[in-house]
């Protein structure tokens, strides 16, 4: 905060709060956060939820309530004095921006979400435990949703044996997301809104994860079951080279833009792209991953940031044949200080979507 000249930190009901408090709270209409200084730790809270805060895991803190015909803006300002500067949760909603601004003037607040992003891009060895833990149970499901693959499954009844699978295992709130596309729909990178019945020798593209004590995990396979149509397989071929390119390129000190160059060059070499046109890669290459599906660092173009030791993010370098179909393979690296690492094996081959 020194760094920012800020003399404190305002978190809202966000995944920072998580992060940093162990206080667990969705995001309402209310304001329920923290206010963090150098030497203290105060809980913003709405006074008819003190009493459930209090039962709640958490770092110790002092706790400040609001009233309900009371603006917590007014109570933010109080406890952070005058003329002092507060840096924002980038997660924050916009009406409390406005309200803070409104008591405090724009003057006085800063942007802190660079802070607080710096902090929790790195993961610990325990969160690369837990994000393990997720990933091997995704993987499991992903195992299990294959062996009831047939023709004639709809992708919505995959999508509720999924979630299933994903509760039975451990994951409490199921799947956190499911795409199941058969067919044209696979080239569609994130899936079609109708139901859609399998069909032999149609492509299968799974993507799906879940959480576990807030982290999360993040798995897509494509694949076909026996038939196997040579176009299929020769682009799935280039798909898991790219894929294999992202991850030999990530050791610490590499820009990220450099792992998604890695992946159009080879695509490139192949004759697909170049850049973004189609058939090719669509979007980026990858994204961080942690108490968040999608945050920093980001596997794109331009993307100056350096790896570092305990970066997470997917490698998914999609190949889309527009019409026909879309493969994505998308395994998770952590980087540690001897290489990348795999969460999870890469797929093995067309008709072979585990190791």
């Amino acid at each position: 905060m020194a760094a920012a000249d800020a003399s404190s930190m305002l978190l809202g009901s966000t995944e920072s709060l998580r992060y940093f408090t162990g206080l667990v709270w969705h995001q309402s209409e209310r304001l329920l956060g923290a206010l963090v200084t150098p030497t203290a730790l105060t809980y913003i809270v709405p006074g008819f939820e003190r009493s459930r805060v209090e039962t709640l895991l958490q770092m110790p803190g002092d706790i400040a309530t609001w009233e309900e015909e009371e603006d917590p803006a007014d109570l933010v300002a109080s406890l952070t004095g005058p003329m002092r500067r507060v840096a924002l949760d980038d997660a924050l909603p916009l009406f409390i921006y406005h309200a803070l601004v409104g008591r405090m003037g724009a003057e006085r607040l800063c942007d802190g979400g660079r802070l607080l992003r710096d902090l929790r891009i790195c993961k610990s060895a325990a969160e690369l435990a837990l994000i393990q833990y997720a990933m091997d149970l995704t993987l499991e499901v992903q195992k299990r949703a294959h062996a009831i693959m047939k023709p004639g499954i709809r992708a919505s009844e995959v999508v509720r044996y999924i979630d299933e699978q994903h509760r039975l295992l451990g994951a409490s709130g199921g799947s956190t997301f499911c795409i199941v596309s058969f067919g044209v729909a696979t080239s569609l990178p994130h899936g079609a809104k109708d139901d859609q019945v399998l069909e032999n020798g149609q492509a299968i593209l799974v993507d799906t994860g879940a959480r576990i004590d807030g982290y999360n995990s993040d798995l897509t396979r494509t694949y076909m079951l026996d038939e196997q149509d040579e176009d299929f397989a020769r682009v799935w071929q280039i798909e898991r080279e790219a894929q294999q390119a992202v991850f030999d390129h990530a050791q610490i000190g590499t820009p990220c833009h450099h792992l998604d160059d890695a992946a159009r060059a080879v695509l490139a070499r192949h004759g697909l792209g170049p850049d973004y046109r189609l058939p090719g890669l669509p979007h980026r290459a990858g994204h961080g991953l942690g108490l968040e599906m999608h945050e920093e660092p980001y596997i794109v173009r331009g993307n100056q940031a350096i790896l570092r030791a305990g970066m997470c993010f997917s490698n998914e370098p999609m190949i889309v044949v527009p019409g026909r179909f879309g493969i994505r393979l998308e395994d998770h690296i952590f980087v540690t200080e001897e290489g990348p690492r795999w969460f999870t094996k890469p797929a093995k081959g067309p008709t072979q979507p585990f190791d």
